[in-house]
Parts: C-alpha cells; structure tokens; sequence
C-alpha cells in the first residue's frame, strides 16, 4: 500500500475513533453555554434582585452581587444549578394527575394556534424518541423477530401485548401483538398480530433495538455480527443481518 493510501486509511480510521467523542464533548459544552447564555443569566439577574430586596443597609451593592452572580465563574453556576433544579420540579409536576391535566390543556392551546400547531407535533416526535418516558419504554416489553411484509423477509419489532381474545379463541393459538418499527423514525410503524411461535425472541435490548433502527442497521450489537443455528438446525436470518435468537418466547 502506498504511503498516500496509508494515511488516507489511518486518518479515517482515527477520525472514526475521534468524532463520536469530540461530537459527544461538544454537544454538552452546547448545552451548557446555552443555558448559562440564555437561561441561567437572567435567573442570577432576579437573584441579584431579590438579595438586594432582603439584604439590610450596609450590606453588598447590587455591583458587588452582579460581579459574583452574573459575571463570576463560581457565582454564575448558581443559576445554572437553580435552572436544573427548575426542569426536575416542571417534571415531578407533570408526573402527578393534576401536571397532566394542565399539560393537555396547554397542549390543546398550542395546537389551536395556527402556527404553532405546524412546527410543534413535529418537535415533540424528536423530543419524545430522544426522552422517551418510562411508560413509553415500558410499553414494549422485548424485541422478536417477524416475517414481515411477507415470508422470508424478517423485520425488528416489539411486542406490546398478547394479541386480540377474540381470535386466539377462534383460531385455538396464542398470538402476540407486535409494533414494527419504521427507520429511521421508530416512533412510528405498523401494528401485526401474529401468532406466537412464528416469532423469533431476540437477544436484543430495548435500546439496542432503538439504535439499530435508527442507523438503518448500521449500528448493531456486536454479537449480531454473525449467523447462529437454532437447535432445529435451521438458519434463522435476523433483521438486516444475523441476531443472537433466544430459545423461546415467553
């Protein structure tokens, strides 16, 4: 290999070590320029306020309060800790009954505005995928392999419950119900209802599975990199590759 080809191969090769922890770094710093810029300022602006409002006579001036508060380093992340704690008290309010009803109120009222109604269902999709609750990560239980759109062709799903009473009676079998996920948006998909033992249980994680759908299968566990024999001695294919399978599916 000439030495051209050399570097070419090395660079790439140390950039793809590089960028996802130069990426990772950089996105944090982000964040927290944002919120200390946008944010956190003007909360240690209202604390400069409110201890110049409480503070007796002869105590710091609203100068000294604004060189420790707003322009200090050490005094600064008070605003960003007290923001913080903000975003965990708007979360524990909306975690009760009453936080709920006051979200879907103020849910309605947005899309109601015509502009609003536009740009916000499309937001709350990337923000409820990147932070999905705990019921939502509750909701899919494992991750199977089914046959779908037709035979032969394997897809990745998640199961969601036990299929519907009526037919498992009528056909005498136990069906799942299974979420097949679309990519690069796993948020949404198609819902099956298949029968139980033509489903494969993957030995997959909930959120390996969230990872590999949304990198359209370029990013996979790495015991998926090759293709396992079932105890009938049948090949079985995983989604877009070969998947660990496990022996049954409760």
């Amino acid at each position: 290999m000439s030495v051209t080809g050399r570097f070419k191969r090395y660079f790439l090769r140390g950039l793809a070590v590089l960028l996802p922890t130069i990426l990772t770094i950089w996105i944090l710093v982000w964040g927290y320029s944002f919120i200390q810029d946008r944010i956190s300022v003007h909360i240690n602006r209202g604390l400069v306020w409110l201890i110049g409002y409480v503070q007796g006579p002869g105590a710091l001036s609203k100068e000294d309060l604004t060189k420790i508060f707003v322009e200090g380093t050490a005094g600064s992340m008070v605003g960003f800790l007290i923001a913080l704690l903000l975003v965990v008290l708007v979360g524990a309010l909306l975690a009760s009954w009453v936080g709920k009803a006051l979200w879907r109120i103020i849910e309605s009222f947005i899309m109601s505005t015509p502009l609003l109604r536009r740009v916000y269902p499309y937001v709350k999709q990337v923000t409820d995928f990147v932070l999905p609750e705990e019921d939502q990560k509750r909701m899919f239980s494992r991750v199977v392999a089914v046959e779908y759109p037709r035979k032969g062709c394997w897809s990745l799903g998640f199961v969601t419950g036990s299929g519907f009473r009526e037919v498992t009676a009528k056909a005498a079998r136990e069906f799942l119900t299974v979420m097949v996920p679309t990519s690069p948006t796993p948020i949404t998909g198609y819902v099956v209802v298949v029968p139980k033992e033509e489903t494969i249980a993957l030995d997959m994680t909930i959120e390996e599975a969230f990872r590999f759908i949304i990198s359209g299968g370029v990013v996979s566990p790495e015991y998926a990199q090759s293709t396992r024999v079932s105890k009938v001695g049948k090949e079985m294919p995983g989604v877009a590759g070969a998947v660990r399978i496990s022996e049954n599916v409760d």
